[in-house]
């Protein structure tokens, strides 16, 4: 299972991809967890199951939908569990889209 999160630079979303893979990991989940770039999407999108997009930039979910077209789920994770770096939701919502 692949789990992308998208921020502006891939870099802030660095301390949230650690805690998800704390909580996958506690889960017994195999899970590939790691942040991007929106300019790199476009490289990346075909290998996702889901994208999470950084609350940041979340004026910029039409254009990352575009670029997904469909092939995955695409959600925006909330500003509290963004902020409060809460891995565990984060995960829970990205395992709700996959499973949708």
């Amino acid at each position: 299972m692949n789990i992308y999160l998208v921020c502006n630079v891939g870099m802030s979303s660095s301390v949230l991809v650690k805690k998800m893979k704390e909580a996958s990991k506690n889960k017994g989940l195999e899970a590939k967890i790691e942040a991007y770039s929106v300019e790199v999407l476009e490289k990346v999108k075909d290998e996702a199951d889901v994208i999470l997009v950084g609350p940041q930039i979340r004026h910029m979910s039409n254009e990352i939908s575009k670029i997904v077209d469909g092939s995955c789920p695409v959600d925006i994770i909330s500003m509290r569990d963004y902020g409060m770096i809460n891995g565990k939701n984060v995960l829970e919502q990205a395992l709700l889209l996959i499973n949708k």
